[in-house]
């Protein structure tokens, strides 16, 4: 007997489709995802007592007035270089504990006196920097 053979043909599957699918279900969950939000979490934060240590923070006022002279703990500097200044902050920090520099400038001062101080610190050694302001009157 003679038995005919078949000739076998390559199946092929169309996927362009699926693709098309799954794209858009991809596009779906990712336009439709929120995100979470961390300032939602309730913590429960640690406590400690109110009582105050006996030492009082070490603080260096620096001033910057209206003429843009410099005033470390009340004297005054003798030029505006930040060299200077950075002399007469690591003179003002002797203590062992890092003191804040408290910046009073006046209002009409320029900005870049101000960051010459912030400059002026960071060379010095510190970090800690603080901007002491007048609470405004209701208008």
């Amino acid at each position: 007997m003679k038995f005919s053979s078949r000739k076998t043909e390559d199946i092929d599957i169309n996927v362009t489709s699926l693709i098309d699918v799954v794209l858009l279900l991809l596009i779906f969950f990712m336009v439709s995802t929120r995100f979470v939000e961390h300032s939602q979490l309730k913590l429960t934060l640690p406590s400690a007592s109110a009582a105050a240590s006996g030492q009082t923070p070490a603080v260096i006022e620096v001033a910057i007035d209206h003429q843009a002279q410099f005033y470390v703990g009340g004297k005054a500097l003798v030029n505006g270089q930040v060299d200077t200044l950075v002399q007469a902050l690591r003179e003002a920090a002797t203590s062992g504990n890092e003191p804040t520099v408290v910046i009073s400038a006046d209002r009409d001062t320029n900005f870049q006196r101000i960051v010459d101080v912030m400059d002026a610190a960071g060379k010095a050694g510190l970090s800690h920097v603080s901007f002491p302001t007048k609470v405004r009157e209701s208008e």
